[in-house]
């Protein structure tokens, strides 16, 4: 695994041109060249990299998921996040366009930005799920990066800081419209994640592993969608206005109601086998998901 703590070295390590800015660079994809075999390289940046890109038979992994560029996609990486790259096994890229933007933590020193730009969901997710741009979409980003190269490869003054600033926060404000935008275009897709997510909530429930194992974290059942947490999280919340760890909550309330109605088990051995450790915890939750307490609840019922 190589890791890079200067964008020096990493244009190094690429074959470029040496940055024109110590602690920025904008990168032409048609002037990267070729990693010279399959065997993948894995890699850990310690800066920001913003990419849109349109290669051939490249594929990259990000996380525990591969993704390719046969289409012209918009992804983001943040410091000390672990990524490869590696030809496929077909021929190498006969074509390739688009854009990298690295940016070093250090450039954003003592502006808005550097308070602000971790708020960004989309640097948590993976590369399959990366922002698909439509032409129009695509455009903007475009116009957004030459504004960008244009001030990059320019004198420095005490103007180009900002104004490259300025022009970064517009490309992560168009970005993130664009993701709620692809959450919503994609809704079928989504629609049919949340069947699995219910799916595997009910076989979780069902099969003891709350007694087993307790309730699913987060991590766990994004891992089993094969989804990053922050990206589950934001589709959950487009589709039902519930974080993951509502959802989750939601699911186990709904199984304890269950329980209340159609059997004879106390409260306590619910709470058990429910996986709460101890039962106040199961009360306060269920309180305050329904405004009364388990015991009310199933007396509502006789």
């Amino acid at each position: 695994m190589k890791s890079f703590k200067t964008l020096s070295e990493f244009h190094e390590f690429r074959q470029l041109p040496k940055p024109l800015h110590p602690l920025f660079s904008v990168v032409d994809m048609s002037d990267v060249p070729l990693i010279d075999d399959e065997t993948p390289v894995t890699m850990i940046l310690e800066f920001y990299s913003i990419s849109i890109k349109r290669m051939k038979n490249v594929s990259v992994k990000y996380g525990q998921n591969s993704f390719d560029f046969d289409e012209g996609i918009l992804f983001f990486i943040a410091p000390n996040q672990v990524f490869s790259v590696a030809l496929t096994e077909e021929a190498k890229p006969v074509e390739r366009s688009g854009w990298v933007i690295n940016i070093h933590p250090d450039f954003l020193w003592n502006t808005t930005l550097a308070k602000t730009i971790r708020n960004y969901d989309f640097w948590g997710y993976s590369v399959n799920e990366s922002l698909f741009l439509s032409e129009k979409e695509e455009l903007i980003i475009h116009q957004i990066v030459q504004n960008i190269l244009q001030e990059y490869r320019s004198n420095i003054d005490k103007f180009s800081k900002q104004i490259i600033i300025s022009h970064i926060e517009s490309l992560l404000g168009y970005a993130d419209r664009f993701y709620h935008r692809q959450f919503i275009t994609r809704e079928k897709r989504n629609y049919q994640l949340l069947d699995r997510l219910d799916q595997l909530l009910a076989d979780y429930f069902d099969n003891s592993d709350l007694f087993n194992n307790g309730l699913p974290s987060v991590s766990f059942v994004a891992n089993e969608l094969n989804l990053s947490p922050k990206y589950l999280t934001s589709m959950l919340k487009m589709l039902s206005g519930q974080s993951t760890q509502q959802y989750i909550h939601n699911k186990l309330i709904a199984k304890a109601k269950e329980m209340l109605t159609t059997t004879e088990l106390s409260v306590s051995e619910i709470s058990f086998l429910l996986g709460f450790e101890h039962i106040q915890s199961f009360s306060k939750l269920f309180k305050a998901k329904n405004n009364i307490s388990p015991v009310e609840y199933r007396k509502s019922f006789k």
